[in-house]
C-alpha cells in the first residue's frame, strides 16, 4: 500500500508558545482563510512552490543549466521563471550557491515524519510537552492529520491541534477523538466583519467551538489582538459573552499582533494586506483584559 502523504512548510522544535510545555510544532500547508494579518503567508497555498529572490542572484546560471524542463532563463535583468513550464523539480533550489531559490514546503509521509518527531521524545517526557499540528490549517489535510494523531497516540505523545476551526463539524469531531488539546483561534464575532478580514464567514467556526465544548474536549480559545480589526469594545464584549457561555471554558489566551511576518511577504513576492497594522500598546491590552474580566474570564498573553 502506498504511504499517505501530506504537505508541510516547517517543523519548529523547542516551541513553548504552541501548547503546554516544550513541544515540536508541525506546520501544514493550505488554509481556508486569508486573514489580512496572517503571520505564516507561506502556509496559505496548499501546494509546494518555489520562490526566487532576485536580490540574491549572482548571475552564475547554474540553476538555468540544472533545470530539466528549461523553466528558467537568465538575462541582464536577472533570473526569470516560466511558471507554466516549472514542474517543481527543485533542481534550482538544490544547486543555487547563493540560495536565491527557495521551496515553500515539501511532501512527506507519516512514517518519515514520525522518525523526526520521535527524536524529540526526551524533551516531551522531561517537560510534559508533545507535538502540535498547526499551519496553515491542519484540518485542510484531515486524513493525513488523523493518521499522524493516531501514530503519536501509539507512542503516548501528547497531541495538540492548532486550528482556525473552518472545517466540517463531522471531520472536526473525528479528529477530536484522537486529540488531547485544541488550540482554537477565534478571530471575530461579527459574521460580516469576519468575512471581510478573513475571506470566510464565521458561522461554521462558532458552531464548531460549541460542538467541541459540548463534547467536553480539552479546548483553549485563543484571540489575536489586531488593532483596528477586532479590538473594539463591541467585539470584545461579544467575544467575552460567547466564551463565558461555553461549558467548561473560563480562560482565553490573547495573542497581540507583532508584525514580524512583514519581511516574509517581501521574500515571497506577496502583497501584504496588513502592512499598516501596528501592534497593540499596553493601554489597549489593559482595556481588553478589563473588559473580558467582566465576563469572568481569566486572560493569558501568548499560548
Amino acid at each position: 500500500m502506498k504511504a499517505m502523504k501530506g504537505t508541510l512548510f516547517a517543523i519548529k522544535r523547542y516551541a513553548i508558545h504552541d501548547g503546554p510545555n516544550i513541544r515540536t510544532t508541525v506546520f501544514f500547508k493550505g488554509c481556508p482563510l486569508a486573514c489580512i494579518w496572517c503571520h505564516n503567508p507561506e502556509g496559505l497555498k496548499p501546494q509546494v512552490e518555489v520562490v526566487t529572490d532576485p536580490s540574491r542572484c549572482i548571475g552564475c546560471g547554474a540553476c538555468v543549466e540544472a533545470c530539466s524542463v528549461q523553466a528558467l532563463s537568465l538575462s541582464a535583468t536577472g533570473i526569470a521563471r516560466d511558471a507554466a513550464r516549472c514542474t517543481l523539480g527543485m533542481e534550482c533550489v538544490q544547486i543555487c550557491p547563493a540560495l536565491a531559490h527557495e521551496s515553500t514546503g515539501w511532501e512527506t509521509d507519516v512514517p518519515s515524519l514520525m522518525i523526526e518527531l520521535l527524536k524529540d521524545r526526551p524533551f516531551f517526557e522531561q517537560s510534559g510537552g508533545g507535538v502540535t499540528f498547526s499551519g496553515g490549517e491542519p484540518l485542510q489535510q484531515p486524513d493525513f492529520l488523523l493518521e499522524l494523531l493516531k501514530a503519536c497516540g501509539k507512542e503516548n505523545i501528547h497531541r495538540a491541534v492548532d486550528t482556525c476551526g473552518h472545517a466540517p463539524t463531522d471531520i472536526l469531531l473525528e479528529i477530536a477523538e484522537h486529540t488531547d488539546l485544541f488550540l482554537f483561534d477565534l478571530k471575530h464575532m461579527d459574521n460580516d466583519a469576519h468575512q471581510r478580514v478573513t475571506g470566510k464567514p464565521n458561522k461554521q467556526i462558532l458552531q464548531n467551538i460549541v460542538a467541541l465544548a459540548e463534547k467536553g474536549t480539552a479546548l483553549k480559545i485563543r484571540f489575536p489582538l489586531i488593532p483596528g480589526i477586532n479590538t473594539d469594545e463591541t467585539n470584545i464584549r461579544a467575544t467575552g459573552a460567547f466564551i463565558s457561555a461555553l461549558s467548561g471554558i473560563d480562560e482565553i489566551d490573547l495573542l497581540p499582533y507583532q508584525g514580524a511576518a512583514k519581511s516574509k511577504y517581501t521574500r515571497l513576492g506577496m502583497k501584504n494586506p496588513g502592512c499598516d497594522i501596528e501592534p497593540p500598546d499596553s493601554e489597549e491590552k489593559k482595556r481588553i483584559v478589563a473588559l473580558l474580566s467582566e465576563y469572568g474570564l481569566t486572560t493569558h498573553f501568548g499560548g
